[in-house]
């Protein structure tokens, strides 16, 4: 017992070489002295083993723990230097477990190196959505042998996401060359993306519209492209091949010429695709027929029907309108409007009485106005009448009717034809370009009205109210030089006009004057969030007798399509050149024109960064 309390009341330090005394002064250096005891403790099934002191000492046998075996140890339990064996489970499990480990490691990073391997082949398999790398291109098409209508349309033909552009134009030198004959007009598609030729069509006169369409709704089908001639031509091609699905014979056309496009009207002959009209027009005004012709085939579908039609004027439409009730009807005239029921057309056209589901509604407002005059046709407006547009009105199935007369600009409810309101100009004669200028969301119209010897006054209409809501004058020397409009994602438009250069300065405020030759136009933009600047986006000299605006839906941009005549030298047909600009790349790079001055003044910085977030979307109205 008393070995057990002094070793328990022993002091840590050095031992001194005599008998078991400890200097306390010589703590300094017991560590390394401390280190050479080995203590062999195993505690058994409750009980203490003590291994041997450095001195050889037995353990003592009053200690707490009872002593167990013999003082030299098993081999089993202790190694030569003294420590303890591991046991052969230990070193099983070890093995097991490293095992396992390196399974799990070969596993993950054959699992990563497939994933690798499939991430490359995805990406050299799935081709990327092509980017319209070509902010701008022109394409010069020749010379072309006259004409006076310029058709120009944009469809996606070879599935790239990119709107192609279509047109027609005169060739020159008509006739025979060595032996070969020549077509009279040819219809070309160019790639959207660079301004290649994709494909071209022979056409047997001149065009006078082309319409890309989808003739059957709601179902997976290639685009068709109707062509309408200036005489007796109605084509419709494959708008992928450029290769003619039907044409309509001539000898259903004996005594009259195609006045005007076909129409596209709902099924009639109920075999799931969209049939078509045509106005027929003879020698005589009052000889007047509608042919209904099948979506499919191009054959007639019934025989035609003809109308007496007495007016003075421009002809009007035909144009199909759809009432909110779904009844549909011809809107046509000759300085007036008049309408005239889709089924009453097929029922003298089939000689029957049974009607399709699309011709079985009918509208009582409308009708109401056929018992006064007590015949099929309906009086809509008769007041000098120069242009009919039709136009979506946002957020329902209805659509209103915008009327350009000689006087000024009308807009009737298509519901209950009565004038919303009434704006008088004079002069006006350019058609209307819809688009969002105000902030309530209702379509608004910029108008070019001439303004004076090379001058022209740009007006854009609040179409809620009637009012200007903005109007400036600038030369122009260009007649009718074309409008268009780019909705974005925000229900604001930027509207896009030409005219010529603008000077920074004026004598007037309300008048730009020219700098340059009258024979080099500029593309003006006009934004609703900064009326006070336009951008001038790009120039060119000739005349631009058609312009479109296609939008790129992957990248949110638009760009702009114009068919431009060059200037013709003496005995020289005018060159025929197409040019595509885009919008976004423009607007960056565009020349600001300060209208006037503001406070405070519009930063360049401010205005580009505004301009790059702008996101184009395709057109949500239709006129």
């Amino acid at each position: 017992m008393a070995t057990v309390l002094s070793r328990a009341l022993k002091l840590p330090g050095k031992k001194s070489p005599d008998l078991g005394e400890y200097d306390p002064l010589t703590q300094a250096d017991s560590d390394e002295s401390e280190d050479d005891l080995v203590l062999n403790l195993q505690q058994k099934n409750g009980g203490v083993k003590n291994g041997k002191s450095p001195l050889g000492e037995a353990p003592e046998p009053d200690s707490d723990a009872e002593v167990t075996g013999a003082g030299k140890p098993r081999l089993s339990e202790v190694t030569t230097e003294g420590y303890p064996l591991e046991p052969l489970g230990a070193l099983e499990q070890k093995a097991a477990s490293s095992i396992a480990s390196y399974v799990r490691t070969s596993v993950f990073l054959l699992m990563l190196v497939i994933s690798m391997v499939l991430v490359l082949v995805c990406a050299f398999l799935i081709p990327c959505p092509p980017r319209d790398l070509h902010s701008m291109w022109s394409r010069h098409l020749g010379p072309q042998g006259g004409g006076d209508l310029s058709p120009l349309d944009l469809a996606d033909v070879n599935g790239d996401g990119l709107r192609d552009v279509l047109l027609s134009f005169v060739t020159s030198g008509n006739g025979s060359t060595a032996g070969v004959s020549r077509p009279p007009a040819v219809l070309v598609c160019l790639s959207g993306m660079n301004g290649s030729t994709l494909w071209s069509s022979p056409l047997p006169e001149e065009a006078r519209d082309i319409t890309c369409l989808d003739l059957m709704p709601g179902r997976v089908a290639e685009t068709v492209c109707l062509v309408t001639g200036t005489h007796k031509m109605l084509s419709a091609f494959n708008a992928t091949s450029g290769k003619a699905i039907w044409t309509l014979d001539p000898h259903y056309l004996p005594n009259g010429t195609l006045a005007a496009p076909g129409v596209v009207l709902p099924d009639l002959d109920e075999d799931g695709i969209r049939d078509l009209a045509v106005l027929v027009i003879g020698e005589l005004q009052p000889d007047l027929c509608f042919l209904l012709v099948s979506g499919r085939t191009g054959n007639p579908v019934g025989r035609p029907v003809k109308y007496n039609i007495i007016g003075v004027g421009n002809l009007i439409g035909p144009q199909v309108y759809i009432t909110t009730n779904g009844a549909a009807y011809i809107l046509f005239g000759f300085g007036n409007i008049q309408a005239v029921a889709l089924r009453d057309i097929f029922v003298q056209a089939q000689n029957r009485d049974s009607l399709p589901p699309s011709l079985q509604i009918d509208e009582p407002e409308w009708e109401r106005r056929r018992s006064i005059n007590l015949s099929e046709l309906i009086d809509i407006y008769s007041d000098g009448v120069e242009l009919l547009q039709t136009v979506k009105v946002p957020g329902s199935n209805s659509s209103n009717l915008l009327i350009t007369t000689s006087r000024g600009l009308v807009l009737l409810q298509g519901q209950n034809l009565t004038p919303s309101w009434t704006l008088s100009l004079q002069g006006l004669r350019s058609q209307p370009t819809p688009g969002y200028f105000t902030d309530d969301e209702t379509l608004d119209f910029l108008l070019q009205i001439p303004n004076g010897v090379g001058l022209k006054k740009v007006i854009v209409v609040d179409g809620d109210s009637g009012m200007v809501a903005w109007s400036y004058s600038i030369p122009c020397h260009m007649e009718e030089a074309p409008a268009t409009s780019a909705a974005a994602v925000d229900q604001k438009s930027v509207f896009l006009f030409w005219a010529e250069g603008l000077s920074a300065a004026s004598p007037n405020p309300d008048v730009v004057l020219g700098t340059e030759p009258p024979s080099l136009h500029h593309l003006y933009l006009l934004h609703p969030a900064f009326p006070s600047i336009l951008l001038d986006l790009a120039n060119a000299t000739g005349t631009v007798t058609a312009s479109e605006v296609g939008i790129n839906d992957l990248w949110k941009d638009a760009f702009y399509v114009t068919r431009t005549t060059g200037p013709s030298s003496e005995g020289h047909p005018a060159p025929l050149v197409v040019s595509k600009l885009s919008l976004r790349w423009a607007m960056m790079e565009g020349q600001v024109v300060q209208l006037k001055e503001t406070a405070p003044k519009i930063g360049r910085g401010e205005l580009r960064r505004f301009l790059s977030r702008i996101k184009f979307v395709d057109s949500p109205y239709q006129i």
